[in-house]
């Protein structure tokens, strides 16, 4: 098996959407892009060079070819993806613009990943020659298999010594088999070195309460790291929507010692924000694992997210240079000839 240092984990899915931000009610067709929260997190790693697999589970049909060859095209490599089940997981987006928000409308429920079995794939040999393994809070919403599958692969990604980092930020509307996620992420969380959550997840998922301090987030991650010792940065992005089309954001992080935050960036007009949180996630692994400063990778990471907004579709396809070029306050958009 080829040699990788990201491993994803996690459903892709097809994004059907009405074009020039048309409502549903009035399309007539419906444009075709792939996307996920984890999948959109290789595919920006490959596009800056950093090999990369993502790990996921797709039908044996045209659909699941179509989205195997997504990955391919974006130098993912796909060779422990799985082929099996009914159905590839879907969604629908609405674009908001202006002060119209967007809508979503997913049609994931016994998609093919969905319907994993525990034990269906073999992490010792994907993560061979690893050293980073990323997942998120959605893969354990999506079935009690999923969840046991995500548990499997953090334990031995453990094991192995690889880095661990998860977007823990879930979707309360995927949990449907009965178990909520206060009863399922302690135990996943539990052997993470870096998570992305916010004070309200660490209140509804852990039961910490959110304190009316002079940082609550600090107060929060204080109380988190505490409580799960292996954890040893908690990051988490903040938006000022001035309008579906004009937001601000800017990036923070404790390091169990040092309070770092960025500056906004303003992003105006907004293109499409589908994939901002993963395209910064992307952007924090690159820049952890290529810069020495942990507030340059944090600034890389906002800048790419930053950048994603200007990019149609769920994943981010801007280079290294740009975002750098972001960093360095050229925020202009002149014209490279």
């Amino acid at each position: 098996m080829a040699s990788h240092k990201v491993i994803t984990f996690g459903e892709m899915m097809m994004r059907l959407s009405p074009p020039d931000f048309q409502r549903f009610e009035q399309a007539n067709s419906l444009e075709i892009i792939f996307g996920g929260c984890e999948s959109n997190v290789s595919v920006a790693l490959a596009t800056w060079g950093v090999p990369v697999a993502h790990v996921t589970r797709f039908p044996a049909n045209p659909l699941g070819n179509a989205a195997m060859q997504f990955l391919r095209q974006k130098g993912v490599d796909t060779t422990s993806i799985q082929l099996g089940g009914e159905r590839l997981g879907l969604y629908f987006l609405e674009n908001g613009v202006a002060m119209r928000s967007g809508r979503i409308v997913y049609d994931r429920y016994r998609s093919a990943f969905a319907e994993i079995e525990v034990g269906c794939f073999d992490w010792e040999s994907i993560f061979e020659n690893a050293t980073w393994f990323h997942w998120s809070g959605i893969t354990p919403a999506l079935s009690a298999a999923c969840a046991e599958e995500c548990k499997r692969a953090i334990r031995i990604a453990r094991q192995r010594n690889l880095f661990i980092s998860a977007d823990i930020y879930y979707r309360s509307n995927l949990w449907k088999y009965g178990k909520k996620p206060s009863e399922i992420m302690p135990e996943l969380v539990e052997n993470c070195d870096l998570i992305l959550a916010n004070e309200q997840n660490l209140d509804e998922i852990f039961g910490i309460p959110i304190e009316k301090t002079e940082n609550p987030f600090v107060s929060a991650a204080q109380k988190m790291m505490k409580r799960f010792p292996q954890i040893k940065k908690i990051v988490d992005t903040e938006r000022i929507s001035i309008s579906a089309s004009h937001n601000q954001i800017r990036a923070k992080m404790w390091n169990g010692k040092d309070f770092l935050i960025t500056d906004y960036q303003e992003i105006n007009p907004i293109v499409d924000r589908i994939g901002g949180g993963d395209a910064f996630m992307a952007g924090l692994i690159y820049g952890l694992t290529n810069y020495q400063d942990e507030q340059q990778a944090l600034e890389f990471g906002i800048c790419a997210s930053a950048l994603k907004h200007t990019i149609p579709a769920d994943v981010n396809l801007i280079t290294v240079a740009e975002v750098e070029n972001l960093m360095k306050g050229d925020n202009s958009g002149r014209l490279r000839r």
